[in-house]
């Protein structure tokens, strides 16, 4: 495979950290250029973030020294020496879709951790194993930026992973309604417990946005295109409950779901099991052997023990049983910074890259 030279905007927060040890090693990717605001610019990686490192691995050697660039005033520089960035900026909606637009503008494709493109019809948000077609719009939004290579293509939303991959393994018995409660970490707001005293002990039951992208972001990933937009599917219903609880990482649902078709748990079980898509057939980098781990133990999954299963970027379901409303019910769980953010970003550009999209 090819190298790419790459470039992380929004460098020093908590998911561009994230996004900094992912690429450390990475056969493919080679960081070249690190972003971020006119506060941090000018000063090195190391200086810039300082003892804000919040990631249990330290820093990467080769970043220490990288001098951080202004992630707005020096686009054009970043895009002449990078193949593609990965974008995690911590920005108003509307300055962030601005951003984005800049850099796809000026020729460099984005793949982007950010929730402000995620509605616009012609740019895919894309879950490797469940929906890689939907990389086919691009050549519709270039012709729309009028771009030759640059684009923006996002992933969606962390909470998401941690049911819609296993609700995604069922469709084919005719998914009718979802009911899905998360319970998420609070990495998911850039906090760890030393930093966010007010949840030990405690639950917060409102994140703000959560429930809204949780209900909509979905059905844009089980959408088709038609044309030169992305149209969302109209079934399963889904509707959720979002709460911060006091765990550092990993998301966990409880999904309750109604479908048409007659199964036997067993046979459930067994889709999930075999649930695979396109990054284990090409075996990416960042692809988990098996996307879907089924537990048969009654107290599984745990995110103390089963969020880095893979390097985080597998999906943990257990606790399947029919339910006297719905027709089955399960718990989920995913890492929401690994498969949920930067992993999940970094398996996507491997997958454009796999497909010719950054050429």
């Amino acid at each position: 495979m090819k190298q790419y030279n790459v470039g992380i905007i929004g460098a020093t927060g908590m998911v561009g950290q994230r996004f900094a040890t992912l690429l450390e090693n990475h056969p493919w990717f080679n960081v070249v250029a690190l972003a971020a605001s006119a506060n941090s610019a000018g000063k090195t990686y190391e200086e810039a973030v300082g003892s804000r490192w919040l990631m249990k691995t330290p820093m990467p050697e080769s970043m220490k020294k990288l001098v951080i660039l202004d992630a707005t005033a020096d686009v054009q520089k970043i895009a002449s020496m990078v193949d593609f960035v990965f974008c995690a900026v911590n920005m108003p909606k509307d300055d962030v879709k601005a951003l984005e637009e800049m850099y796809a503008k000026a020729e460099c494709p984005v793949i982007s951790n950010n929730s402000a493109n995620r509605g616009t019809p012609d740019v895919p948000m894309i879950v490797p194993e469940i929906n890689p077609e939907h990389a086919e719009i691009i050549p519709a939004q270039r012709k729309r930026l009028g771009t030759k290579r640059g684009f923006i293509a996002v992933k969606s939303n962390c909470s998401l992973q941690s049911y819609v991959p296993a609700v995604s393994a069922m469709m084919d018995l005719g998914v009718t309604k979802v009911l899905a409660c998360t319970y998420q970490a609070i990495s998911g707001a850039g906090k760890t417990l030393e930093t966010y005293p007010d949840i030990l002990d405690n639950v917060i039951p409102f994140i703000g946005g959560e429930e809204e992208k949780s209900e909509n972001e979905p059905m844009k990933i089980w959408g088709h295109i038609e044309g030169d937009k992305i149209v969302n599917a109209t079934t399963p219903s889904v509707t959720s409950q979002c709460l911060r609880v006091p765990v550092s990482d990993g998301h966990t649902a409880a999904v309750f779901v109604s479908f048409e078709k007659e199964a036997t748990i067993e046979e459930i079980i067994q889709r999930l099991e075999n649930y695979k898509g396109v990054p284990q057939e090409l075996g990416l980098p960042s692809a988990p052997k098996q996307f879907i781990h089924y537990f048969r133990e009654d107290n599984r999954p745990q995110a103390k023990l089963d969020r880095n299963l893979e390097n985080g970027m597998a999906v943990s379901v257990g606790r399947m049983r029919p339910d006297k409303q719905y027709t089955v019910k399960f718990v989920g769980l995913s890492h929401n910074t690994l498969r949920g953010a930067a992993g999940g970003a970094v398996l996507m550009a491997e997958l454009l890259c796999a497909k010719g999209y950054m050429d």
